[in-house]
């Protein structure tokens, strides 16, 4: 079973810093995607199993019981839409706890292949949300940090409680 780094973990607010691709960084994307289909979540980031590696893995499937995942080697976000929707966001890092998040309908994202070249594709809709998340937590960005400290404050209230039971 996969063992997450668990918020308020210090390694969830480390970037990962970009590098080529090489084998190392293979490896910890094959040990993500496995993990990512172990849980069957839509996506992870390096961090979540407390590797600093620039790396995702995002189910482009979108809500879908079936899962499609896509290693994103050094993704960079490129440009997004300039509307956005409010969205159900959870971690692995931070399970039982959904909030509310705001982000951009789609987004251009630009990412290395395994064989390091790079590649841009544009995500809509849940894969947009799922890739943005991910690419904010391997940048050292942990999605509570786009709520207000009211409402951040109310989420780590409620983890903290869940782990009392």
């Amino acid at each position: 079973m996969v063992e997450f780094v668990i918020y308020p973990d210090a390694r969830l607010s480390v970037p990962a810093p970009t590098r080529p691709v090489d084998a190392l960084m293979l490896t910890a994307g094959e040990t993500l995607r496995s993990a990512a289909q172990e849980v069957q979540a839509h996506g992870l980031a390096a961090a979540h199993l407390g590797l600093s590696e620039p790396l995702v893995v995002v189910s482009v499937a979108g809500q879908t019981a079936k899962r499609d995942y896509r290693i994103l080697f050094n993704p960079e976000v490129v440009l997004v839409g300039p509307e956005s929707v409010i969205g159900a966001e959870g971690s692995v890092s931070l399970p039982g706890i959904e909030v509310p998040i705001d982000r951009p309908i789609w987004a251009e994202i630009a990412y290395d292949t395994p064989d390091g070249t790079q590649e841009t594709a544009r995500f809509e809709d849940f894969v947009a949300r799922v890739a943005l998340h991910e690419i904010d937590q391997m940048n050292g960005v942990f999605f509570l940090s786009r709520l207000s400290r009211i409402k951040r404050d109310t989420a780590i209230r409620k983890f903290e409680k869940s782990l009392r039971r």
